[in-house]
């Protein structure tokens, strides 16, 4: 049993039994680089997140967890009493808003589990420059809405959490841990029953049928609460129909170009061979396209899930086996071995149609958002996954300022709140990203995060990422 472990166990059995049940938690102080009330970040090249021209040599004011003034450093001179960061040669950019975020991972060794990790990847989310996520489904929404609690009063480090309820699913259900639901009326009262209780999104699932997803979108926007899909039974037209918000993964799921396509059913086939065959720019797909726009209906990227099981992607990086337990590192090296002597065309063919996807649905002046879904073979994980998703996007074709803008801008005004994150403008939260490098030049440099803020808290971004060593496959 690893130290980490057993220290976790220790503390949990002294909570409960002695009636304190916090006393096993690590708390944030450990991780805080910046907690000074009055911050001054000069000599910063800023990514503001609109998409805009960077900005070199500006200085941000930090004061009560809120952005009080920007600008060229040679027109804001830090006040009294400010602690001032000299970031030359650093970039800003506002903090990431992950749009489908879990906090399970997959098991490994074929087993359809995916055990909770609220330890680790919450630390990994805000290490990697998440400081708001939605969880885009849950396998314990009562963990989920209990991680919440605990980091919004200061007793876990983590992001600001939209906690989704458990998976809409039809039947039969693919995960073990997901509930069937019956009827129309069952979605009813499960999206009733956990919008009372804290949920503040909802995902249908694949199986999900016309008829349920109906009755949940509308019992939802009775609670003034949006609903995402990953869906498979329901293509993408009749969703929007139906009134659904956000649609999940793009065209790699959509099923409604299957030949002979029944409706509420999955079909029976490798979905990714139509696809591989489908041309974005046909009249089929440009419509679809615009019908999903004229609904306002928001699609979320999650290429790095899907660019994983290809030969040499995503590059191998040691700080993601050092998060690995050795059973969860040992898995991933063997699927990575495995893709590179069994080549799977079909996976880069999808992935590029998909890329192809996401950049028409953009020009077409829909809303692309982002997200790791830290699913799959394990390639892609928590907090990394949305950084290595920077970089798709780019390559996708996307400039890096816009895909900053995807991950973060556009997110924030599908939530409701471009008014207070999202961006980085006076007045706004202090929910910042510092990055030793460029990555409007090098969208590589992305991973060179250092310093995280939080409402003005800044957070060493190495010391939560290294916390975790050997805890992702376990919890």
């Amino acid at each position: 049993m690893s130290t980490q472990r057993a220290a976790l166990i220790f503390w949990l059995a002294a909570g409960l039994l002695s009636g304190q049940p916090y006393r096993m938690l690590p708390g944030v102080k450990p991780f805080v680089a910046v907690d000074s009330p009055l911050v001054a970040l000069t000599h910063v090249r800023v990514i503001d997140g609109t998409g805009g021209a960077v900005q070199e040599d500006w200085t941000i004011l930090i004061n009560q967890g809120k952005i009080q003034a920007l600008g060229p450093a040679s027109q804001i001179a830090p006040p009294a009493g400010a602690k001032v960061m000299d970031l030359t040669g650093h970039t800003v950019i506002p903090g990431l808003i992950g749009m489908h975020e879990h906090m399970f991972y997959p098991s490994g060794g074929g087993v359809p589990m995916y055990p909770e990790h609220a330890f680790s990847f919450p630390r990994l989310y805000l290490g990697c420059g998440v400081t708001t996520m939605r969880t885009a489904g849950s396998m314990e929404t009562y963990t989920d809405l209990r991680v919440k609690n605990l980091i919004d009063t200061g007793r876990m480090p983590g992001p600001k959490i939209d906690v989704t309820g458990p998976y809409l699913e039809g039947s039969p259900a693919i995960v073990p841990q997901m509930y069937e639901l019956k009827d129309p009326e069952d979605a009813r009262k499960l999206v009733e029953y956990w919008a009372s209780v804290g949920a503040t999104s909802f995902k249908a699932f694949m199986n999900i049928t016309r008829a349920e997803l109906a009755a949940a979108v509308e019992e939802a926007h009775k609670h003034k609460i949006k609903v995402t899909g990953h869906l498979c039974s329901v293509g993408f037209r009749d969703a929007a129909a139906i009134g659904i918000d956000n649609l999940e993964h793009g065209i790699i799921v959509d099923t409604e170009f299957v030949p002979e396509k029944k409706p509420d059913v999955c079909p029976g086939v490798d979905t990714r061979e139509v696809l591989a065959k489908l041309d974005i720019q046909s009249a089929p797909v440009q419509e679809m396209i615009r019908d999903l726009v004229q609904h306002k209906v928001a699609i979320t990227s999650t290429l790095a899930v899907f660019e994983a099981g290809q030969p040499e992607r995503p590059p191998l990086r040691q700080r993601m086996l050092d998060a690995l337990t050795p059973q969860a590192a040992v898995s991933y090296l063997s699927d990575r071995a495995l893709a590179a002597e069994y080549v799977d065309p079909l996976r880069a063919a999808t992935l590029k149609k998909e890329m192809e996807f996401e950049y028409a649905f953009v020009k077409a002046g829909g809303l692309l958002m982002a997200g790791a879904d830290p699913t799959g073979n394990g390639g892609a994980l928590a907090g990394f996954a949305d950084q290595r998703n920077i970089m798709l996007l780019v390559e996708a074709g996307f400039t890096p300022a816009e895909a900053i803008r995807i991950y973060t801008l556009n997110a924030a005004q599908y939530l409701g709140e471009a008014d207070r994150i999202g961006s980085i403008a006076q007045g706004k939260a202090a929910d910042l990203v510092v990055i030793h490098g460029d990555p409007s030049k090098k969208v590589a440099d992305i991973e060179k995060m250092t310093i995280v803020f939080r409402d003005g808290v800044g957070y060493d971004t190495q010391k939560l990422i290294k916390s975790v060593d050997h805890a992702v496959g376990m919890y």
